[in-house]
Parts: structure tokens; C-alpha cells; sequence
């Protein structure tokens, strides 16, 4: 993972639109506890990436990556929470839950190939 790093960029973009859609939440629906756990989980996926830059090891490297993976799967339940309480709309759960998806696929792909691994 070094120069243009494409997982990173996608990371930040995504953590961006979390952050925004916090705010919607908060302030257009009054939405605090939900809003608040994807928040969380959404931002975290960039955060565990970019530390895994720094990873002292191979298998440190992959313990944080899978790591992103994990808060990744865990927005990925929040965001469906939060269309399937009305909190969202279908157009705007299909938009962030694609991006969400791609994060999931490449995290997927990225600890596969580090491993060595066949199944995920």
C-alpha cells in the first residue's frame, strides 16, 4: 500500500460521506444512537488503513487491515439498520451501501493476497 494509494483515498471519501450523513442524521431526523454507532465504525475503516501503513510486520499489517474489515461490516449493518428504520431513503442507502461494499470487496482482496490465503 504505498504512493496513490486507491484503498485510502476510497477510505477518506467514504468517511467523508459518513461524517455527512451523521449530520443529516442529527439534524434532520434527531437521530442520535445509530447516527453515532456509524459514525463510528464508518470513520474507523480509513483510520485502521492508514495505521497499517506503519505496521511493524506482515501479520500486523493484516491483523489492522482485517481490522477495517470488521468496522466495515459492522457500517454495513448500521446502514442497513438505518434504511430499514426510514432513517434513509432507498436512493440514499444504495449509494453509500455501494461504496461500503467496494471498501468490503477490496479489504477482502487486499488480506487474501497479503496471506496467501484461498478463502476469506
Amino acid at each position: 500500500m504505498k504512493q496513490n494509494n486507491i484503498v485510502l483515498e476510497k477510505s477518506m471519501d467514504f468517511a467523508v460521506r459518513i461524517v455527512r450523513l451523521y449530520q443529516f442524521l442529527c439534524d434532520s431526523k434527531k437521530e442520535f444512537v445509530m447516527s453515532k454507532q456509524v459514525l463510528r465504525s464508518g470513520t474507523s475503516i480509513g483510520a485502521n488503513l492508514k495505521e497499517a501503513m506503519r505496521g511493524q510486520s506482515r501479520a500486523d499489517f493484516c491483523a489492522k487491515v482485517n481490522i477495517a474489515l470488521k468496522e466495515a461490516s459492522e457500517t454495513e449493518y448500521w446502514l442497513e439498520l438505518l434504511y430499514r428504520t426510514d432513517y434513509i431513503t432507498k436512493a440514499q442507502f444504495d449509494s453509500i451501501h455501494d461504496d461500503c461494499t467496494e471498501l468490503i470487496k477490496i479489504l477482502t482482496s487486499i488480506i487474501k493476497s497479503t496471506r496467501g490465503d484461498i478463502d476469506p
